[in-house]
């Protein structure tokens, strides 16, 4: 799956003639580059669920500035896709190399509405964003307060 998604950011991060990625690029980089774990995340227990994938649309959406194509692109990959990731470090590497400690702690907590989209955490999800968390470099104590935090959010039944 990663090849395809590795594809599409290749395709949407083009240096500039000077060999230097533009600012503007790498704003866009950075979303893709994260949209692709949240996809990673709801593929993560082999079965996607309506739910998780209108949260995926709604964070892809909102919280990315993505365009609808973009979305749908995304989500169609990692649909089409029969394999599951081997490494996350393409994409995992350019957030710890460019997001604050704060946005780290804000693409976890992301990762976590994802995982508990569908109102209960499988144990490949929870996987899926303590394996981000530890690439990112995002300390255990705030791992687990994001993870409280969308587990409190979620509705009672």
């Amino acid at each position: 799956m990663l090849d395809t998604i590795q594809r599409y950011f290749n395709r949407h991060m083009r240096p500039a003639p000077d060999g230097i990625t533009s600012r503007p690029a790498d704003a866009h980089a950075l979303r893709v580059a994260t949209a692709a774990l949240l996809v990673e995340v709801t593929r993560a227990d082999h079965t996607v669920t309506d739910v998780e994938r209108a949260a995926l649309r709604r964070i892809l959406g909102d919280k990315f500035e993505l365009t609808g194509a973009e979305v749908d692109d995304l989500i169609g990959m990692a649909e089409a896709e029969a394999t599951e990731a081997t490494s996350l470090f393409q994409f995992t590497h350019l957030i710890d190399k460019e997001f604050t400690h704060a946005q780290k702690a804000r693409v976890v907590e992301l990762l976590w509405q994802v995982a508990f989209a569908d109102g209960h955490l499988e144990a490949h999800e929870e996987a899926v964003v303590r394996k981000v968390a530890d690439l990112i470099h995002v300390p255990h104590r705030t791992f687990i307060e994001a993870k409280l935090k969308v587990k409190a959010e979620l509705p009672v039944d």
